[in-house]
């Protein structure tokens, strides 16, 4: 992970040739004398691109100029906020009307940024100035919940595209003076913006410190989403384990703030990542906290079993036929014969077309509509099932194998740990028609070495079992009553922020670039 960021460095930041255009590299160029400088200054900035819209007017015989851009403006505020004041004003000074309309400013790197983002630029002549009033267009979706993160009961509130929309959402959830937010932008030639928000009295600083020095290590061009960005700031890009949880649902993120945690939104995507978590807080729903906490543990636990049973049964099937048929009660040993005796194939071929013609279905059920998903889904499951039963292909036992751990992988309640979960079945089912039962113990503990190894951002991934707190377990694989939940968990404070900082190679890269 040390060579991360020398690598994008290197191969994600675009190189920029003599005479190139690219203006992000600097960051202050004076307003020309003339209007028509200016205006020569934009077309060519703009490359004459056919958005760019430049208006004149003449108003108390004094010339202007309006610059916006076609596809990013809205031309209703332009006509109420910009050109019904100047006209409508006889009495008062143009200059009054100015100053209560527009924001003054002498930089064309500004002015620029200031198009990009939905405003309007005046340059009157004789004035070495401009002046930029915000009238983006705004065409944002309605707010709905997330179709991933459906709940019986609670909020149906999730985020959308719009940032400014989504910290209305969280300060409207959440509202206390010590909720804090700062703003960051990233990306050379595109620039993102980014969000950060947590509890001043509750975030762990030195980690705010640790996720800004990471975000500022990034050198790209364009910064395609917050998948993106979780990847660059990760511990261990290498593990199929996510170490940042990605959420759409509003009260799931005022649950973490309230708890120490920081959220980091980004304009444009309606995910929320949250920092620092643990691997029991993908597991977590809010439908546990809104129904009796005896529902809720029980529900919960079946989805931590659910792992087990995603990763390991096709596992146990292929070690069972393959190594250990005494194991099978002598009642079950003549059905799972007859199913399995005229298979050509050997178990672990059987399971992998299996996994992957499931893989298969739910990938084109994804990408199809919605329609026609359900459509892909109901023929991969009871045609092509029954088909290759009729066929001799693969056995009745192995249909069962297969439909009980998809079930199982898509129980659980966050995409990205759904996917791990899936993924890992894979190693398993090798593990296991290689070595038996003795692969399979393998691979489970060379996993939970894995996962007690791994950090967010400082914090111990399998806290609290290791290092064990016992006063954390009330809100892990089980969900004891409110009235318990009287200490904040302890891993949203992470003190190991330096070693591992240093153990990842930041320190080095830093040297490196100075």
């Amino acid at each position: 992970m040390k060579f991360i960021f020398p690598a994008l460095k290197k191969f994600m930041k675009r190189d920029v040739q003599p005479g190139d255009s690219n203006q992000n590299s600097i960051s202050f160029k004076e307003v020309f004398h003339t209007i028509d400088e200016n205006i020569s200054f934009f077309k060519h900035t703009f490359s004459d691109s056919a958005d760019l819209t430049i208006k004149e007017f003449n108003e108390r015989n004094i010339r202007g100029i309006l610059v916006f851009l076609d596809t990013m403006a809205d031309k209703d505020k332009i006509q109420r906020d910009i050109i019904k004041p100047i006209m409508e004003a006889a009495v008062t000074p143009f200059e009054n009307v100015l100053h209560s309309v527009f924001l003054k400013s002498n930089n064309l790197i500004k002015a620029q940024q200031a198009l990009l983002n939905g405003s309007c630029i005046m340059f009157l002549d004789g004035v070495k100035e401009l002046y930029m009033v915000e009238v983006g267009l705004s065409k944002d979706r309605s707010i709905i919940e997330p179709s991933n993160e459906q709940v019986i009961q609670g909020s149906h509130e999730g985020f959308i595209e719009n940032l400014s929309t989504n910290l209305h959402l969280i300060r409207k959830s959440f509202r206390t003076v010590n909720l804090t937010m700062e703003h960051i932008t990233l990306g050379d030639q595109v620039q993102s913006k980014i969000a950060m928000v947590y509890m001043k009295d509750l975030a762990n600083h030195e980690m705010i410190s640790e996720f800004k020095r990471r975000v500022h290590h990034i050198s790209m061009d364009y910064l395609p989403g917050t998948g993106a960005l979780q990847e660059l700031i990760e511990d261990s890009t290498w593990s199929p384990f996510p170490q940042i949880l990605s959420t759409e649902r509003v009260d799931r993120v005022v649950s973490h703030l309230n708890e120490g945690r920081v959220a980091v939104l980004m304009e444009g995507y309606p995910s929320c990542l949250i920092i620092p978590v643990t691997f029991f807080a993908f597991f977590h729903s809010p439908d546990d906290y809104n129904s009796r906490w005896m529902i809720g543990t029980f529900i919960r636990s079946m989805r931590l079993v659910s792992i087990l049973i995603a990763i390991n049964l096709p596992a146990i099937y292929i070690a069972v036929i393959g190594f250990h048929f005494e194991v099978l009660p002598d009642d079950l040993v003549l059905p799972v014969v007859s199913s399995i005796k005229n298979i050509p194939f050997p178990p672990l071929i059987e399971a992998l077309v299996m996994e992957l013609t499931i893989e298969l279905i739910r990938e084109a059920g994804v990408r199809l509509p919605s329609r026609i998903g359900q459509t892909i889904g109901i023929v991969g499951g009871l045609v092509i099932g029954d088909a290759v039963v009729r066929a001799g292909l693969i056995s009745n036992t192995m249909i069962v194998v297969v439909a009980i751990t998809a079930i199982a992988a898509y129980s659980i309640p966050t995409t990205e740990m759904s996917d791990a979960v899936r993924f890992l079945r894979f190693p398993h089912m090798i593990l296991a028609s290689t070595f038996g039962f003795v692969g399979i113990i393998f691979g489970f503990m060379f996993t939970l070495a894995h996962l007690c190894r791994l950090e967010s951002f400082g914090t111990a991934y399998f806290t609290p079992w290791a290092p064990f707190r016992l006063k954390d377990i009330k809100d892990t694989f089980i969900r004891l009553p409110l009235w318990k939940f009287n200490t904040r968990p302890n891993d949203s404070k992470p003190n190991i922020l330096k070693k591992q900082s240093l153990a990842r190679g930041w320190e080095s890269n830093e040297k490196k670039e100075e």
